[in-house]
């Protein structure tokens, strides 16, 4: 069958403030020090097994150019663009919606555009699985990540060990975020896994449920897709996406659907979710400092200090995340990292939207 891909690419990246803003949010920007952008990898890791002009792009008017300018192999016309974001059920099936209209049915692979991989080809096996599953019947597939410490940022998927098909498992209930003493219980049992938002399905698989558990929104979607093509594309795109409810796949078909598998990725993934990801993908230096750019560092420990062609000069300083860039600079503890989001909220309560 047919494989197709879509990345979904419409975030701001909020917790990599200042480096990541709103226009040029964190899935636009080289974090692994190799000069290729967060996009550019994931697309770059699935051409194995899928076609360039099979891979669609979903993303906002704010980032329709920098997908141009970043991805210029990708056809323009496999670029879409959500006229208002309404989390991720929407998103998805409105890439579904223009799978169906090229190829009426199709494997469908969808992906987050910022999260890194460090196992490339131990990522394709588990995507080459979760496509042969999601194949059989109307099964829809989730690549969970095998968690190693007891994260209280993911939600989780809880498997069941004694129903297995292959190398995945049926999915018992998706958790939201845990608080630590249960994460802790969910890694004692192994039987839990981290929800890492990517999932493989047949396009008519997921366009049946969501007839099913979003009729709303489905019959939406056939009204768009009706005119895909036309010259009322967009204003049917922009009337119909607005009076969307705003809903996650996960709460809007995954956790009511039946036939839902699990493959377990143990393939070095991370979702790059703050500025604490950087130790997790750069190396430490012997002071266990991450550092970039014009840095000395003096008697200064277990640090993130990420800059440009400015000094930055520490003395004496542990435990902090420093970046600077052109107009503006962030000094953070990083058991703080989490609060660099209500920065972003007290501009914009104080109208200083040139920093966002």
């Amino acid at each position: 069958m047919k494989k197709t891909a879509l990345i979904m690419a419409g975030g701001r990246g909020e917790r990599f403030w200042p480096r990541s803003r709103k226009n040029l949010p964190k899935q636009f920007l080289s974090l692994t020090g190799d000069g290729r952008t967060m996009i550019q990898l994931t697309i770059e890791r699935i051409l194995p097994i899928v076609d360039i002009e099979d891979i669609y792009i979903a993303t906002n008017k704010d980032y329709i150019e920098l997908v141009r300018e970043q991805l210029p192999n990708i056809p323009k016309e496999n670029i879409l663009c959500e006229p208002v974001g309404k989390n991720t059920a929407p998103c998805i099936g409105l890439g579904a919606i223009h799978i169906a209209k090229k190829y009426q049915d199709a494997l469908m692979m969808v992906l987050p555009s910022d999260h890194l991989i460090k196992y490339n080809s131990m990522f394709i096996n588990s995507l080459k699985i979760a496509c042969n599953l999601a194949e059989q019947n109307t099964n829809l597939v989730t690549i969970g990540i095998t968690p190693d410490y007891p994260e209280t940022g993911y939600g989780y998927i809880k498997f069941n060990p004694e129903k297995s098909v292959g190398q995945a498992f049926a999915v018992d209930r998706f958790v939201e975020k845990p608080n630590l003493e249960v994460a802790k219980e969910y890694l004692a049992t192994e039987e839990y896994l981290w929800n890492s938002g990517m999932f493989v399905w047949k396009i008519s698989s997921i366009l049946a449920n969501m007839e099913r558990w979003m009729n709303k929104t489905y019959s939406g979607l056939l009204r768009i897709k009706e005119a895909i093509g036309t010259s009322d594309e967009n204003m049917v795109l922009e009337k119909e996406f607005y009076a969307f409810d705003s809903q996650s796949i996960d709460y809007g078909i995954m956790e009511k659907a039946k036939d839902i598998y699990t493959v377990p990725g143990t393939f070095g993934w991370d979702d790059v979710g703050s500025w604490l990801a950087i130790e997790r993908i750069r190396k430490t230096n012997e002071y266990g400092n991450v550092v970039s750019g014009n840095v000395i560092t003096i008697d200064s420990k277990n640090s993130i200090i990420d800059g440009n062609s400015k000094l930055i000069a520490t003395v004496g300083v542990e435990d902090l995340i420093i970046v600077d860039t052109e107009d503006a600079t962030l000094i953070c503890n990083k058991d703080s990292s989490k609060d660099i989001k209500k920065v972003l909220e007290n501009l914009k309560i104080c109208n200083r939207t040139e920093y966002l």
